[in-house]
């Protein structure tokens, strides 16, 4: 049964499901370099960045395919968008590994003109990366499953996630304080205020001193993951909570869920172009958290208020006969 829905799964969209195989066996590739290599580059380990991009692009190729799976109109277009994304997360991961073999950071690098070389090749793949979302999304947009609260979680993931693909560009050396740090042979940074390879948040490694503009790059990219879940989460909690069974309130609180994440990721990008660490927040971030919270917190009572008023209303006017 489980071999029969492994098979099933490679079907849906055979250039991301291959891709997402090829993640796989490389992730454990780049484990292995993690127990056995012990080299560091800028403060963590070589193979570090391998293993985190291989779980990233493994998630969005599955996450992906089964949404293209469910896809009734602009089949060939999204197929499309998927060989294109697919493409060009080969040529990024094969950059990465070449430097990694070559004990050489792989972003941001111009030291060489072999390193300037790669890392425009990497640049180009990120462009691909993108235009491959971008054909990914409109099909999206323009389906309807059904159920509301499966829709608004799939199109705001979609256009979430490429926000989050779009951000990737604020590390390429625009800020002043990412330029001030940056070095010789340098043209970008993930850190703002202070060098890369500083102290970072365990696994994830986030500088805990510093602006990090790899957090709202991240939490843009797992919206595609994130909000789905939240439906799952919400039609799991209607068997204990009888009114999330309503269609239309589970479609509401996905869209304020999704609105929330939007704020999220503006917090978080505004807090790191600033030179601020996600673990260190001044007065004047938690404000605009509280601020953030309060808002989505309101708008929640709200939509629960308005399903149970409307839920009653058609009590209120039932006439008993006997």
């Amino acid at each position: 049964m489980r071999k029969a829905l492994v098979r099933e799964a490679f079907t849906w969209h055979r250039p991301l499901m291959g891709f997402a195989a090829a993640m796989t066996g490389l992730g454990a590739v780049s484990l292995g370099g993690l127990l056995l290599d012990g080299r560091e580059l800028i403060g963590e380990p070589i193979w570090a960045k391998s293993v985190k991009f291989c779980i990233s692009f493994t998630l969005y190729a599955i996450t992906w395919s089964w949404m293209y799976h469910h896809l009734r109109r602009w089949r060939r277009t999204a197929w499309w968008g998927g060989a294109v994304f697919t493409v060009a997360g080969v040529v990024e991961m094969a950059v990465v590994v070449v430097q990694i073999a070559r004990g050489e950071r792989s972003h941001f690098n111009v030291d060489t003109p072999l390193d300037s070389a790669l890392f425009d090749v990497m640049t180009a793949s990120a462009i691909g990366l993108l235009i491959g979302h971008l054909l990914l999304v409109p099909p999206l947009l323009a389906g309807h499953r059904g159920d509301r609260a499966v829709t608004s979680a799939i199109r705001a993931g979609a256009a979430l996630c490429g926000l989050g693909m779009a951000l990737g560009v604020l590390m390429t050396g625009s800020n002043p304080r990412q330029r001030a740090v940056g070095g010789p042979g340098v043209v970008g940074a993930h850190t703002v205020g202070q060098p890369d390879g500083g102290p970072g948040i365990p696994i994830l490694g986030w500088s805990t001193v510093g602006g990090d503009l790899r957090i709202p790059h991240f939490i843009g990219l797992h919206a595609l993951q994130v909000l789905p879940l939240l439906v799952i989460a919400l039609s799991a909690a209607a068997t204990r909570w009888p009114r999330l069974a309503d269609e239309p309130l589970r479609g509401r609180l996905v869209r304020i869920a999704a609105a929330g994440y939007l704020g999220l990721i503006a917090l978080v990008t505004w807090q790191a172009l600033r030179g601020q660490s996600l673990v260190h927040p001044d007065p004047l971030t938690l404000g605009a958290a509280a601020a953030l919270l309060a808002a989505v917190l309101a708008a929640v009572t709200a939509a629960l208020r308005q399903a149970r008023e409307t839920l009653d209303t058609p009590r209120k006017g039932t006439v008993t006969t006997r």
